[in-house]
């Protein structure tokens, strides 16, 4: 499914062939991701349980993110609170307004089940940009305090600042 397209830049659905697009810009950038975590993503978008959405820019994959039904962990699990995971946008596409643009498709799919849309966000300052766009776009901390690994970090608790310890936000849309 298309859900945007303006000039060069198209919003649609995930198909199979983007996953060797997606592994080859992660390849590009250094960055390791496991061929396994995309082959999910498809397998669970083909059985309606996540929707993916794929940036293209000129015939290139330059990002995705993943819309899911509901949170299954953290502070808004089991309240049928649609999330926002795993947005990406390749380091060579950055600055350009698409991670913002699929974050609008997002929220509008979203909101046709909820008034509200959740996600959450690392805390170290590889997630700067994201921390920054998620702020200006109106999401709020739920007041939980930070996560680690899926569980809320008790106060002077032990953590790694990895992908890991982050922070949940909450939208109204």
């Amino acid at each position: 499914m298309k859900y945007y397209e303006n000039n060069s830049l198209i919003i649609r659905s995930m198909i199979r062939s983007d996953i060797e697009k997606i592994m080859k810009g992660f390849a590009e950038q250094n960055w390791h991701k496991p061929n396994e975590l995309f082959e999910g993503y498809y397998t669970c978008q083909q059985k309606e349980e996540h929707i993916v959405i794929v940036a293209e820019v000129n015939h290139q994959v330059a990002g995705y993110v993943t819309l899911s039904p509901s949170s299954s962990t953290g502070p808004f699990a089991s309240k049928n609170i649609p999330e926002i995971v795993d947005l990406n946008v390749f380091i060579k596409f950055q600055k350009n307004g698409i991670g913002n643009k699929m974050m609008d498709v997002a929220e509008k799919i979203a909101k046709v089940n909820s008034d509200y849309v959740s996600l959450a966000v690392g805390l170290h300052y590889g997630y700067g940009s994201a921390q920054r766009m998620y702020v200006k776009r109106g999401y709020i901390p739920d007041g939980s305090g930070v996560w680690y690994k899926g569980q809320l970090l008790e106060q002077y608790a032990q953590c790694a600042n990895d992908d890991d310890l982050t922070l949940y936000f909450l939208k109204h849309i």
